[in-house]
């Protein structure tokens, strides 16, 4: 890795990724080989930003990840839209400490909910980036993020979650971008806005939230700036 900072942004849907492309067109942002992804890069306040439209779901974002990884990013931003299980509000922002994957099962063989043998299964948000964060936003959320391929919406799978994890959001794509820069030893943040309540009414919800991501792509450029700013006092 050279002394140049590099940031890895990932984004799960062309919705929430097409705001913070047009918002970073001014950094004479340019296409860049990425698989068959739309992907980005453009310097920000002296680093390298890379911004990936993945596509939804924990395979595409662990691919994206990884990627992002063999490129030598120092740390990898994620935002989009999760669904808000506890403690959370429709459109209030939140930063989960912590990621599992709610969807790994094998309670049949003895295992707890989410387990995975012989590995990590429960991840952190980088301790450093979420103090450097906290101080930008006002009554933000912090708590679990679960994640699954599955879009959570019915009262039943909202209460599991709740009770088996403590989770605060669900969505589809922060417990594999979590694993990935868990087992490459680089940082991980993440900022989602709650768009439904995970019960019956979620799908609907989630289409009218899903028109409105500018302020998710202005958060993001507020993060980029105390990231760099906080990295430049290290490299």
């Amino acid at each position: 890795m050279d002394d140049m900072l590099k940031i890895g942004v990932v984004v799960a849907d062309k919705d929430e990724f097409q705001p913070f492309e047009q918002a970073v067109a001014k950094y004479n942002a340019e296409d860049i080989e990425f698989f068959n992804k739309k992907a980005i890069e453009f310097m920000f306040d002296g680093a390298k930003v890379y911004a990936v439209h993945c596509g939804i779901g924990k395979v595409n974002a662990a691919a994206a990840a990884v990627r992002l990884v063999d490129m030598g990013c120092n740390c990898i931003l994620n935002y989009g839209l999760s669904g808000g299980i506890s403690r959370v509000k429709k459109g209030q922002l939140c930063i989960p400490h912590r990621f599992l994957e709610h969807d790994f099962d094998l309670t049949a063989i003895g295992y707890k909910p989410c387990e995975k043998p012989g590995q990590k299964y429960i991840y952190n948000a980088d301790k450093e980036l979420l103090d450097v964060v906290t101080d930008i936003f006002q009554n933000v959320s912090f708590g679990t993020a679960v994640c699954g391929d599955r879009f959570i919406c019915n009262d039943a799978d909202r209460k599991f979650l709740k009770e088996t994890f403590d989770a605060t959001s669900c969505d589809m794509e922060t417990g594999a971008i979590a694993s990935v820069c868990d087992m490459a030893g680089i940082a991980f943040l993440s900022l989602r806005r709650i768009s439904d309540d995970a019960g019956d009414d979620a799908a609907s919800s989630y289409k009218e939230m899903n028109t409105c991501n500018e302020l998710l792509s202005d958060c993001l450029i507020k993060i980029l700036s105390a990231v760099t700013e906080y990295y430049g006092g290290l490299l």
